[in-house]
């Protein structure tokens, strides 16, 4: 993702996410982490033939720890597997940054976005209460644990 992302990015942010969308600040934040050697961060954008964006994901990392910041895909890309390339492209950042395992919150009532990352293998380890606000909605907190293989590189249990 870079800075001219931005636009068609947030527009896509409040539609799918009216209730507790992204604000430009945090994006221009999370993007000042995704460049240079001592990046912590990692944001991807993915575009239709027409050349729109379809949908975008981000990731943080520090310390052997990954979290999935966001994935999203416009509605009429859903069902297209636009979702799991996106999460590809995260696990393989995270590998990248040298991660143990990678984090990621859901809403409680997102069961789409839970099936996908289930199918990553992605486990549920807990929850946070009223995470997303202003609805005081939870949120699902689940964990992929990245395994060495026997030569010794990285690679994640399963991918759906």
């Amino acid at each position: 993702m870079r800075w001219w992302d931005l636009a068609p990015v947030l527009e896509l942010e409040h539609e799918l996410f009216p209730e507790d969308a992204w604000s430009e600040g945090m994006f221009w934040s999370e993007l000042a982490h995704a460049r240079g050697p001592r990046a912590t961060r990692r944001y991807v954008v993915a575009e239709a033939p027409d050349g729109r964006i379809a949908g975008y994901a981000g990731l943080a990392a520090a310390g052997g720890l990954g979290d999935v910041q966001t994935i999203a895909v416009a509605r009429d890309q859903w069902g297209t597997g636009l979702g799991s390339r996106l999460l590809t492209e995260l696990l393989r950042h995270a590998t990248a940054f040298e991660c143990d395992e990678v984090l990621l919150e859901v809403r409680v009532d997102n069961t789409r976005a839970q099936k996908l990352y289930e199918r990553f293998g992605f486990e549920p380890i807990g929850f946070r209460r009223g995470y997303y606000q202003p609805g005081n909605v939870d949120a699902l907190v689940m964990r992929l644990t990245v395994q060495a293989d026997a030569q010794g590189t990285e690679s994640t249990e399963s991918h759906g």
